[in-house]
């Protein structure tokens, strides 16, 4: 099982993908860095603007500003894994799901999530979460579950709507290109596999500054035409900031007309649950081994054997029997999530191979996922993957 061969070194290898992360000792010196220094390379990843309504992802214990040395990345926040942390010097523990959900009048001696508040205070220790945040990225847990049971070809089953935005500006034709170029190097005009995606047209502005005014071309007080590019492009909601600052930075017009419109399209970049490909296709029960020599999992619960050979697979880690339609749609022969209800099983139907697998253990590989993204954003910094199984549910 995955959390047997975690410890201080790791590599983690499936498909294409090779990342080495690496605890202690390193070869090469530890950098310490601000906690909000780790939140922003974890949300450049997993925008929290990704998170469920419900969720409560980001920080939950700690300062911003707070320098951390080590941290502990793990799938739950329990005493034993706050002990953990305290026993690994960390001051820092970055798990998946949010140690406080909801909001919490007093904090007491008996709970859980009280004993893990106490503790991490009295030993100054960061808490932090990404949870439905990273479920919804596109490298996130869902993509290591995919590369774990080797799949290929991988894409969103679901993929976000309402999360793009197209920006249209207007600028002098000779510096329409500098532009672009700013633009698109700030995440803009990614369309699928395409980037550097824009539309150009050529036509004439008019205006006239005032007299306090400082026109890059043109006099003050008179008329002038200038002959500009209008050029559209999108982007990502969470990247938007940064593009109007782009814009901004790289506009030579001390007034820069800009125009945002909110897009329906779906952002195929992010969303639920994901589809890809065997690299030969399995028989069923064979394909039920893979999946629990993957995961673990003591047990599998599935639905009636289509009798069909398995191929295409939709796996969503967590609860994700909300997909299954998406799944059929998708062409997919299995489909392996976690918390399939009685009454979901029906609707299988002879049509779908449905697998609970567990929610622990379709949700194990967000700690390699986590890890992944601070290994190459911060690469000097000690991450290390917790050892303790937080897994509440045991078979026997």
């Amino acid at each position: 099982m995955f959390q047997n061969c975690i410890g201080d070194s790791i590599m983690v290898t499936g498909s294409s993908f090779d990342i080495f992360l690496f605890g202690l000792p390193l070869k090469k010196k530890l950098m310490k860095t601000l906690l909000g220094q780790i939140l922003d390379a974890l949300e450049a990843a997993a925008p929290l603007l990704l998170q469920e309504e419900y969720d409560n992802s980001g920080i939950i214990l700690g300062d911003p500003g707070q320098e951390i040395r080590r941290a502990l990345v793990s799938v739950d926040v329990t005493p034993e894994v706050i002990s953990e942390a305290v026993g690994r010097d960390c001051d820092l523990v970055i798990a998946h799901h949010p140690l406080i959900f909801k909001g919490i009048k007093r904090i007491g001696h008996s709970g859980i999530t009280d004993q893990c508040i106490r503790m991490a205070i009295t030993h100054n220790i960061a808490v932090c979460a990404m949870h439905t945040n990273l479920d919804h990225a596109g490298s996130g847990v869902n993509h290591w579950l995919g590369v774990k049971m080797g799949l290929t070809r991988m894409k969103v089953l679901r993929p976000r709507e309402g999360m793009l935005r197209k920006l249209v500006t207007f600028c002098p034709s000779d510096h329409a290109e500098r532009l672009r170029e700013a633009l698109f190097a700030s995440g803009a005009g990614h369309i699928g596999r395409y980037d550097s995606c824009s539309f150009n047209t050529s036509g004439f502005g008019t205006f006239k500054g005032s007299m306090e005014s400082h026109p890059y071309v043109g006099e003050r007080g008179k008329l002038h035409i200038e002959e500009e590019t209008r050029i559209e492009t999108i982007y990502p909601a969470h990247l938007e900031p940064i593009i109007l600052q782009t814009l901004m930075q790289t506009h030579p017009y001390e007034e820069v007309a800009y125009d945002i419109y909110p897009l329906q399209n779906r952002f195929h970049g992010a969303g639920s649950g994901i589809t890809g490909l065997l690299e030969k296709e399995m028989e069923e029960t064979h394909f039920l081994d893979h999946v629990r020599s993957v995961t673990g999992a003591g047990m599998l619960r599935h639905s009636k054997l289509t009798g069909r050979p398995v191929r295409r697979v939709a796996v969503c880690g967590g609860s994700g029997v909300f997909l299954t339609g998406d799944a059929l749609r998708a062409g997919a022969e299995a489909f392996v999530t976690a918390d399939i209800r009685y009454h979901d099983f029906f609707e299988a139907n002879g049509r779908i191979l449905l697998v609970d697998a567990g929610h622990y253990e379709t949700e194990q590989f967000s700690t390699v996922a986590i890890a992944g993204i601070l290994n190459e954003k911060i690469p000097n910094f000690a991450i290390l993957i917790s050892r303790t199984n937080t897994n509440p549910v045991c078979y026997r």
